[in-house]
C-alpha cells in the first residue's frame, strides 16, 4: 500500500509535550523510515522498539488462525505503538504491520521503560492513549460481529484516510479482505456499491475518497464512536 501525504505531520504525542521535556526525550530517539508492508514485529515476540508514527501508519494484526487474520486497531500519528510496555508487558501479542509508508520516531524499548517516568506530561498522554486504543479494540470486536462488510469498510477507509493525511491511497482487495477478515468477493461488491454512489473512486487498488460527508454516513456508528473518544481524552479533532 502507497501513501500520498499532502502534509508530513509530527506526531501529536510528542508534540504536546513541554518543550524542554520534548527535546530530551527525544534525544534518545532515531527518525526512521517505515517501508510498506513490513512487519515490525510478530505475536509472541519481544517488543524491541517503540515508534512514534509521523506521516506513516500501522495496523495491529491479530491472527486468528493458520488462514485468517483481523486487523484490530490503526496507529498513525495520533499515537504510539508499543504501548503495553507502559503495563510492563515486553511480549507482543499482535502482529505490527506497515500499512502507510513513511517515517516515525523509534527509541529502543529498553531506553524507554527507563525514562518515560522522568516525564509526567507523556505519561498521562500515554494512559490516555492506551485507553482510547483500548476503546478501539473493542469498536473493532463489536463492528466485526454486527455490521454489514460495506459501513465497516466505509469506516477503514475513513481511519486510513485519518492517518495518511491524503485523500488517495493505494491498497487492493486482497489486502481488505485481509485487514477486514471476509472474502475478497465481500470487499468487491461493498467497494463497488460505494462507488456507484461516487462516494470513493477504485481502480486496480487506486482508491480516491470523493465524498467525505458520504462517506461518514455510509459507515456505521463506530467512526463516530471512536472519533469522539479521541476528541474527548486527547483533544484530537481528526
Amino acid at each position: 500500500m502507497s501513501v500520498y501525504p499532502m502534509i508530513i505531520p509530527e506526531n501529536r504525542l510528542l508534540a504536546d509535550m513541554p518543550a524542554h521535556d520534548r527535546e530530551s526525550f527525544m534525544a534518545q530517539c532515531a527518525r526512521v523510515e517505515l517501508q510498506l508492508g513490513s512487519v515490525i514485529c510478530q505475536p509472541g515476540e519481544p517488543i524491541r522498539y517503540v515508534y512514534f508514527p509521523i506521516d506513516s501508519f500501522i495496523s495491529l494484526v491479530k491472527p486468528v488462525d493458520e488462514h485468517a487474520n483481523l486487523e484490530v486497531a490503526l496507529v498513525g500519528n495520533e499515537g504510539m505503538l508499543g504501548i503495553s510496555l507502559i503495563l510492563g508487558v515486553e511480549i507482543s501479542q499482535l502482529q505490527f504491520l506497515v500499512q502507510g509508508a513513511g517515517w516515525a520516531w523509534r527509541m529502543e524499548s529498553g531506553a524507554f521503560r527507563r525514562i518515560y517516568l522522568q516525564y509526567p506530561a507523556l505519561q498521562t498522554e500515554l494512559k490516555r492513549y492506551l485507553h482510547v486504543l483500548m476503546s478501539q479494540f473493542a469498536q473493532t470486536a463489536a463492528c466485526t460481529r454486527f455490521h454489514v462488510v460495506e459501513a465497516r469498510l466505509a469506516r477503514w477507509l475513513l481511519m486510513t484516510q485519518d492517518r495518511a493525511h491524503s485523500d488517495a491511497f493505494h491498497v487492493t482487495h486482497e489486502f481488505l479482505a485481509y485487514m477486514l477478515g471476509v472474502r475478497r468477493v465481500g470487499v468487491t461488491k461493498a467497494a463497488g456499491s460505494l462507488q456507484k454512489r461516487t462516494l470513493i473512486q477504485y481502480s486496480r487498488g487506486d482508491i480516491k475518497i470523493l465524498n467525505r460527508g458520504g462517506l461518514e454516513a455510509a459507515a456505521c456508528g463506530c467512526y463516530q464512536a471512536d472519533k469522539e473518544t479521541y476528541e474527548s481524552l486527547l483533544g484530537y479533532s481528526r
